[in-house]
């Protein structure tokens, strides 16, 4: 189990690439009590939520394209776009290069438990995900 104050210092860091790279601004943090944490990122395009039940024991990257400014429908598949989908078609895209290129980049980030490993391999996903998200032959 993770708290929150650590879940969110560990999405800043490990996620701080969105904005810096891609226009991101964190818009939200929702917290349920210790059970479920979510931060989200918005810009004109996409809202990307990263989630994590505590209780279950699960995180969830999810990237939302806005439609008019809006969220779409959750079970709008062409809209709602989960990151282990996304990363099974950018792995096949990138290059070993950008793959090490972007481990080099992650490479000063560490994680001092399960949870905080498993936030820095989705990011890791993620950045690769949105270098490459025009490519992508999105559902």
């Amino acid at each position: 189990m993770i708290e929150i104050q650590e879940y969110i210092e560990a999405v800043k860091l490990f996620y701080s690439f969105l904005e810096a790279e891609f226009g991101f601004s964190k818009v939200n943090e929702t917290i349920n009590g210790n059970a479920f944490y979510d931060v989200e990122f918005k810009n004109k395009e996409r809202i990307i939520s990263i989630s994590y039940e505590n209780i279950e024991d699960h995180l969830e990257v999810i990237i939302f394209m806005l439609q008019n400014g809006k969220l779409p429908d959750y079970d709008d598949k062409t809209k709602t776009l989960h990151l282990q989908q996304l990363n099974r078609q950018v792995m096949a895209k990138a290059s070993r290069e950008e793959i090490i290129l972007n481990a080099e980049y992650f490479a000063k980030c560490k994680a001092k438990n399960e949870i905080e490993r498993e936030l820095l391999k989705e990011a890791r996903e993620l950045r690769l995900c949105l270098k490459h998200f025009n490519e992508l032959q999105l559902l």
